[in-house]
């Protein structure tokens, strides 16, 4: 209870694989010390001291910065309470130094002036106060502004799109 991890499933009616792709199938599944195969879901979750399951964050969208396994929903959650954010996501880019690090795209609720000096200031203000909120191992290396985050006909933000425009 209460530590994070990988979800998993198991049951008569969980898929048995992709067809004809041995690869996939066995990407997608684990195999207990008693023999069972295991649906991973691709998900992180936590279970609560009543065994309630709570969704965390994507695995995929995990960053791993320092050997720490950093989720991005949360440095989002601390973002989303500052009064001039209106979006953000979360996404980790390469370092040198710790594997990857995170850093956050915000839409902010006062448009305009991003791409100046000031904006610039403003940026690294905001990535300040997130990072007085954050554990040592969450802080946000780098903030940028956005006009708008994309996403799908469902409205989830699309991370795989944010990874491939603001990495380097």
């Amino acid at each position: 209870p209460g530590e994070a991890g990988e979800i998993v499933g198991l049951g008569r009616l969980t898929m048995t694989g992709y067809l004809n792709r041995p690869d996939a199938t066995q990407e997608a599944t684990w195999v207990d010390p008693q023999g069972r195969r295991w649906l991973r879901t691709g998900d992180i979750g936590r279970l609560d001291d009543e065994g309630f399951l709570y969704l965390v964050d994507r695995k995929k969208d995990m960053i791993l910065s320092g050997g720490q396994n950093v989720y991005p929903a949360d440095l989002e959650a601390v973002l989303l309470q500052h009064p001039d954010v209106a979006e953000a996501a979360v996404i980790g880019i390469p370092s040198e130094r710790w594997g990857e690090t995170p850093l956050a795209l915000v839409v902010s609720r006062t448009p305009g002036g991003d791409d100046d000096a000031a904006g610039d200031a403003r940026a690294r203000g905001l990535r300040d106060w997130a990072n007085a909120r954050l554990g040592r191992q969450q802080r946000i290396a780098e903030l940028r502004f956005v006009a708008a985050l994309p996403r799908n006909p469902n409205g989830k933000i699309l991370k795989r799109e944010l990874r491939r425009a603001h990495s380097p």
